[in-house]
């Protein structure tokens, strides 16, 4: 326990006149003690002999007597204070750097426990003792140990600042109040403080949620990681396993032109081989045969010579071959061969690609027409599934989110995370743009359709003109001609992409898109073209058999 505790505990060694430990107890003939000098002093500033505690009046000055027992009672608790007090002082720790020390202490400078708003002055445990026991003293206002008190003076009036000027925003002592700033609004320090308390109380509030909302933000980008690496693992097995295949194919398609070709020329050397061993019997026997007629016409024998003249004289026993050749087939078994891989390779893209829109197909939306923004050319289904422009403007009120002048209409849904898919059949139409748009977009102009002004979109113009509205466009080369397109949008990774329903097949991507506000579904079926152009774009629900 420390010595302004011990003296706080113990009233009965205080002097109830100064409101300290006596010094030179004495005590009045009612039985009351008091410091000597203490009650001479206030009987020589009263006209009257009363006695502090229980004003009993004494018609003539009463002798003050010492009581020795409580003398010594006073003597040793005094001694055990001051012992005590003492060994807390040699507890305490000198002031580090950066911490505030004593301003009363010499030689060693202790960690000063609070410092004085009205001393002006900082102390350690043992010298605040007074603050805490002091009647006049215990009216000062403590705090929290702080360096510069001076600078808590007014550099004007040599005065504690006690007042804040509301309307210069600073800290006044009450001459300011009086002399600089006496048209000012004024409040105490204190009442400002707790308003500035409660400011920033809010202020704090606010960082917390800002803290809180940036902690699920990362929560959220390591599950769109986690996901992302999901995604990619499961791109890898599927192209290992389609890269397998085509490997396996093509070694296959390989092997198999290699036989082919080697069983080709193992025919045509058998070939060869068969008419090389006719040609050498024929010239076998057409040596014979020469033989033979060179020794009939050496021969001097006439009648040998005639007898035997017509069977020499008759053809001889060998086919024309002339027209026999040995010719090569093949031409054009690679060129088949690499046909017949292109078209294996084709099924097998096709294949993923439905198994990629069968994926995408499982984000599907129900998604229905905004009415509140459609142009007023437009015509709309009662279920809200369809659209197309009419011949007749209809009488709409020109809301905010109504599109004027171009022909178009959003989607009542919207997306601001997350994936999101819808399906839009455009048979039998010869223009028609399709995508989704960012909230804020001008609707109320002809704004280009690209991404810069908030728009993802494809189109079609003239039956057969494709394009991506990209900066620059981009034209697009489709197979068929797409009867139904779906469009899906993957909102933290940026991609905006179209189908071709019935082919399976990608049409377009926009990659690395950055959205930071809500989408929506966007359709403009263009102008009618005096009916050529009079089929609707229809909203389809979502068929995920493909």
């Amino acid at each position: 326990m420390s010595a302004a505790s011990c003296l706080r505990s113990e009233d009965q060694f205080l002097c109830s006149i100064c409101l300290d430990v006596f010094t030179d107890p004495v005590s009045t003939p009612c039985g009351h003690n008091f410091c000597k000098n203490c009650i001479n002093q206030h009987w020589n500033s009263n006209d009257q002999y009363l006695c502090p505690l229980c004003n009993k009046v004494f018609y003539t000055r009463p002798e003050l007597l010492i009581n020795t027992l409580f003398s010594e009672m006073v003597s040793q608790f005094r001694q055990e204070a001051q012992q005590k007090a003492s060994s807390s002082s040699s507890e305490q720790q000198a002031a580090k750097p950066g911490e505030v020390p004593c301003d009363v202490c010499t030689g060693t400078k202790l960690k000063a426990l609070k410092s004085c708003l009205v001393c002006l002055t900082s102390y350690c445990e043992t010298h605040l003792e007074p603050h805490l026991t002091r009647s006049g003293l215990k009216r000062h206002q403590l705090m929290d140990p702080v360096e510069n008190l001076e600078d808590r003076m007014c550099m004007k009036h040599d005065k504690p600042l006690e007042l804040f000027c509301k309307t210069d925003q600073t800290c006044v002592c009450m001459l300011c109040s009086v002399l600089n700033h006496k048209t000012h609004e004024f409040v105490p320090l204190k009442e400002e403080y707790e308003g500035k308390k409660a400011e920033l109380g809010k202020t704090e509030a606010e960082i917390q949620e800002m803290i809180q909302k940036r902690r699920l933000k990362i929560q959220e980008i390591k599950h769109s990681v986690d996901l992302s690496k999901e995604a990619a693992d499961r791109e890898k097995a599927e192209g290992v396993q389609v890269f397998t295949a085509l490997k396996e194919s093509v070694e296959r398609s390989l092997n198999e032109l290699i036989e082919t070709i080697e069983e080709k020329q193992r025919t045509t050397e058998k070939q060869a081989e068969d008419f090389i061993k006719e040609l050498e019997q024929e010239i076998s026997e057409l040596k014979k045969r020469s033989s033979e007629v060179e020794k009939l016409s050496h021969s001097e024998d006439h009648l040998h010579l005639l007898q035997n003249f017509p069977s020499l004289k008759a053809a001889p026993p060998t086919k024309d071959w002339t027209e026999v050749s040995i010719r090569p087939s093949y031409g054009g078994t690679v060129v088949k061969a690499v046909a017949q891989l292109e078209e294996m390779l084709s099924k097998q893209m096709k294949k993923q690609c439905e198994v990629k829109l069968k994926r995408v197909q499982q984000y599907a939306v129900d998604v229905t027409l905004d009415p509140d923004t459609a142009n007023p050319w437009l015509i709309l289904s009662a279920d809200g599934k369809q659209v197309n422009c009419g011949d007749m403007w209809m009488n709409l009120p020109d809301n905010p989110e109504r599109f004027s002048p171009s022909v178009s209409v959003l989607g009542k849904q919207s997306l601001s995370s997350g994936r999101f898919y819808f399906e839009v059949q455009v048979k039998e139409k010869t223009d028609w743009d399709l995508g989704v748009a960012r909230e804020s977009i001008n609707r109320k102009g002809n704004t280009p359709l690209r991404p810069q002004y908030g728009f993802w979109t494809i189109c079609l113009r003239n039956k057969n003109e494709y394009s991506a509205r990209n900066s620059p466009p981009r034209c697009l080369s489709v197979k068929s001609r797409p009867q139904k397109v779906g469009v899906f949008v993957d909102y933290e990774e940026g991609l905006v992409s179209f189908h071709d329903i019935d082919a399976a097949a990608l049409i377009y991507s926009f990659t690395g898109c950055s959205f930071t506000e809500k989408l929506y579904p966007y359709f403009c079926p263009c102008l009618n073209d005096s009916g050529k152009n009079s089929a609707p774009l229809i909203i389809c629900p979502v068929n995920q058999t493909v």
